[in-house]
């Protein structure tokens, strides 16, 4: 379990109880994870941006493995939305350490992109214990990515209706689950599928 306790900080604290953001789940039992990180760009910036990470995006998955990287269509304009995949954290404090050492990455790519951007924003999160990732059926395509508040508790406590509604969607005609997650650090008490079909994120 982990557990954030929230700042309190000049109010009067009599008669307030303790408030934390608990999240449980399947790292317990498994140290994978998934962190999602979305970046806002800059509208005049856009397509310079996609264009810089198209060509310089082999630097980045060097380091660590990249699941995709996505630009928005729907739901939020100018962004891209991208996943990677960590072994445990003390991996994902590895590479970003040898990210901050990679002469490359620094003048080819980060010190071009970062003014492009106006904020970035990531999500830890692990695959919900009845998902596997899954490759989608083409290369390209178009995306959704679905968010859910959820109550507190992690999947212990909503996991088998959380099932029960994203499968009864994983059927021909509807779209193909790339996989369910929930998040861990970030947002809490929330689910997140991935569906390659036809509608909000785009691929590069």
């Amino acid at each position: 379990i982990i557990i954030q306790r929230l700042s309190l900080s000049s109010c009067p604290l009599s008669g307030l109880q303790p408030r934390v953001h608990l999240s449980t789940g399947p790292q317990q039992n498994h140290k994978t994870f998934y962190e999602f990180r979305t970046y806002c760009i800059r509208p005049d910036q856009n397509a310079a941006f996609l264009k810089l990470t198209n060509e310089k995006i082999h630097l980045r998955t060097a380091h660590s493995q990249l699941i995709g990287y996505w630009s928005v269509e729907y739901g939020g304009l100018n962004q891209v939305f991208h996943i990677w995949k960590y072994d445990s954290y003390s991996q994902r404090a590895a590479v970003r350490s040898a990210l901050s050492q990679d002469p490359s990455w620094i003048s080819e790519y980060i010190s071009k992109a970062i003014p492009m951007l106006t904020s970035q924003d990531n999500e830890i999160t692990y695959l919900v214990p009845w998902s596997r990732l899954q490759k989608p059926q083409q290369e390209g395509g178009v995306y959704e990515l679905v968010s859910y508040q959820m109550r507190p508790g992690g999947p212990a406590v909503w996991g088998n209706t959380f099932q029960a509604a994203v499968t009864s969607h994983d059927a021909p005609g509807y779209g193909k689950l790339v996989g369910a997650f929930h998040s861990e650090f970030g947002q809490l008490n929330r689910g997140e599928t991935t569906w390659s079909r036809v509608q909000l994120l785009c691929p590069l």
